[in-house]
């Protein structure tokens, strides 16, 4: 301890009359201006330490770091309340946790998701949460293997790692579409972990998947719960020791820092409207799905091209164009009369100019019979879901719903989330309503299971043992 008092005030020397004005995270310091006044034990640290100015107390400690920060806990009752102090630990939380998550989701997350599913906002006020406790378990959380499901092909990696490791197909698509489930999910999951050569014993697991079964009927519920069975049954088999499976919609609603509103996912081959509320995916009140998605607005770009003499081999080229170039434009028939042309090199392929094909593309969601397909329009969807979700009168308020959030590669053309998806509400309906587009783009799901596997109380009630399962647990389906 002794070696530790020298360290802080080796610091406290070097740094007292070099102090910057303005520190990265500034804390404004309370009336009392020096340590003694917080406690009468803080004569014990001699009066060296008692003349020091709270400010720089704490400059000095985020330089000792946090290990020896709570060290100094030891100290005396006085140095154990200073060192707690949220606003250290939050400092701390921003620059030295391991995960290297921003502060604004580490708080959401642990104020919001660390009581587990069903949601329960943390019981106390935010500012009675001990950050420092928080940023010990956080520090103690086991490394977890998160794999986005996705409807055209997952993203899997490590929560420890900044993004994504890895891309496969999706285990929707895996190997052959005749072999029973439990095959394909086999082959898919040991796929999966071969490729990121890892054994499955030796981490929790936490899986998106995409809806596939929309409504609220029997055969639907019985549907999600044989995929849900199917699921555990394999990766419990596998000897994975704790499975976390949760709506791809749902992360993607985490990922923006939020636990209620409506996700619109354009998938691979359809798009959903799907209104989740405290988490969990509303479908008494109705999924809406469009019959079109991002598959069909590469091969609208395609045909588009094609009419112009431009013919490809892939529809690598073509999906490469629609997500450099292709935008939403706000007003389609305005847009029509501008000079839009841009150009692109695709790699090992050529030159592209695209002109009218840039915005038309995008068109589709919304007229999507200038394509062809005979469906509703992405603003009618919304606009049909939010009328559901005021009638159902879920909560006394009706705010909820007024979040939409963009999710999938297709989310992130340009000026989707500035078009008026809401165009056909009510003026009061309308007022209020904020469009998020896709926070983390196409992997914006895999990082909303990041959020969860790295909080300080997972893996808890977030997920499912293989002892649980076969007791047939009610667990609420959350997918």
């Amino acid at each position: 301890m002794s070696t530790l008092l020298r360290k802080v005030w080796g610091s406290v020397s070097n740094r007292m009359c070099s102090a910057s004005p303005n520190p990265p995270f500034r804390i404004s310091s309370p009336s009392s201006s020096s340590i003694a006044a917080t406690s009468s034990d803080s004569s014990s640290l001699g009066a060296l330490f008692d003349s020091i100015p709270l400010d720089i107390l704490l400059q000095i400690l985020r330089l000792v770091g946090p290990k020896d920060t709570i060290k100094l806990g030891c100290l005396s009752r006085a140095w154990r309340l200073f060192v707690s102090d949220n606003r250290l630990w939050i400092y701390f939380l921003q620059n030295y946790q391991r995960h290297g998550d921003p502060w604004d989701s580490v708080f959401f997350a642990e104020l919001n998701l660390r009581a587990g599913y069903p949601l329960q906002p943390f019981p106390s006020h935010s500012r009675e949460l001990s950050f420092m406790h928080i940023y010990g378990q956080r520090a103690q959380v086991p490394g977890s293997v998160i794999i986005d499901g996705g409807s055209g092909y997952c993203k899997f990696g490590w929560s420890k790692y900044a993004c994504p490791s890895g891309r496969s197909a999706t285990f929707l698509e895996f190997g052959n579409i005749e072999s029973p489930m439990y095959s394909r999910l086999r082959h898919f999951f040991a796929t999966i972990y071969s490729r990121m050569q890892v054994r499955p014993t030796t981490q929790p697991l936490i899986l998106s998947i995409p809806l596939c079964h929309y409504d609220d009927t029997d055969s639907a519920k019985a549907s999600r719960r044989q995929l849900k069975d199917a699921i555990h049954t394999v990766l419990f088999d596998m000897n994975v020791p704790a499975v976390c499976a949760v709506s791809q919609a749902t992360l993607a609603l985490f990922a923006a820092r939020r636990t209620s509103g409506i996700v619109v996912n354009i998938g691979f081959q359809v798009t959903s409207v799907v209104p989740i509320l405290n988490g969990k995916v509303m479908h008494k009140v109705g999924v809406e799905v469009i019959g079109l998605g991002a598959l069909k607005l590469t091969g609208y770009l395609r045909e588009l091209l094609q009419q112009n003499n431009i013919n490809f081999e892939s529809l690598y080229t073509v999906r490469t164009l629609k997500e450099n170039l292709c935008y939403v434009a706000a007003d389609y028939k305005t847009e029509l009369s501008k000079d839009t042309r841009a150009s692109l090199e695709v790699p090992a392929v050529g030159w592209f100019t695209l002109s009218k094909e840039r915005f038309q593309t995008g068109e589709i969601l919304f007229q999507p019979r200038i394509a062809g397909v005979r469906a509703m329009g992405l603003h009618q969807a919304v606009a049909l879901c939010m009328d559901h979700c005021h009638a159902a009168e879920l909560t006394g308020d009706d705010a909820w719903f007024k979040t939409i959030v963009l999710s999938g590669g297709t989310g992130c053309l340009p000026g989707l989330a500035e078009k008026e998806l809401h165009e056909t509400l009510s003026p009061s309906l309308a007022n209020g309503i904020k469009v998020i587009p896709p926070p983390h783009g196409a992997d914006t799901a895999w990082f909303g299971a990041k959020f969860i596997s790295n909080l300080s109380t997972f893996p808890g009630s977030w997920c499912m043992t293989k002892k649980q399962f076969r007791r047939k647990s009610k667990a609420n389906i959350m997918w």
